[in-house]
């Protein structure tokens, strides 16, 4: 089992934010306790945070045949990237979409969000613990 892990634009800024309420939670963190669940399951992650939206689309297209779920956090692009949207849904693989709570919100809610589908449940809250709720998710198919 493959999932991909595609982590939008300033996800890589975690720890910068994170650090305003005095709290170390960077994305290396984030993506350590990702794979510590996923540890058990003999499941192959494959991870991509990027700014750059045809990058995010070349890695799923790229990777649409070996996938079995995507965990997305797509920040601002949440709001507004149709493209991504499009790719998501055409390759037609189990979707968890990752919000975060405030303080570490990127500005986009899920009531916000473009990201809505057949394949896809939201998840939202602490960074770590919406991951991994959506990581469940995927893995329980």
């Amino acid at each position: 089992m493959q999932i991909l892990i595609l982590q939008g634009p300033n996800i890589n800024l975690l720890g910068f934010k994170s650090s305003k309420i005095e709290e170390h939670l960077t994305l290396g963190k984030l993506n350590k306790e990702i794979r510590l669940v996923s540890k058990n399951h003999n499941v192959d992650l494959k991870f991509l945070q990027t700014h750059k939206s045809f990058q995010a689309v070349n890695f799923l297209q790229r990777n649409r045949r070996k996938a079995n779920g995507l965990l997305f956090t797509p920040s601002s692009w949440a709001r507004s990237n149709y493209t991504i949207l499009e790719t998501v849904n055409l390759i037609n693989i189990k979707t968890s979409v990752v919000y975060f709570d405030e303080p570490y919100s990127f500005g986009t809610t899920e009531k916000e969000s473009i990201f809505r589908g057949p394949n896809t449940k939201s998840f939202t809250g602490k960074p770590i613990s919406a991951s991994l709720k959506g990581m469940e998710y995927l893995l329980n198919q």
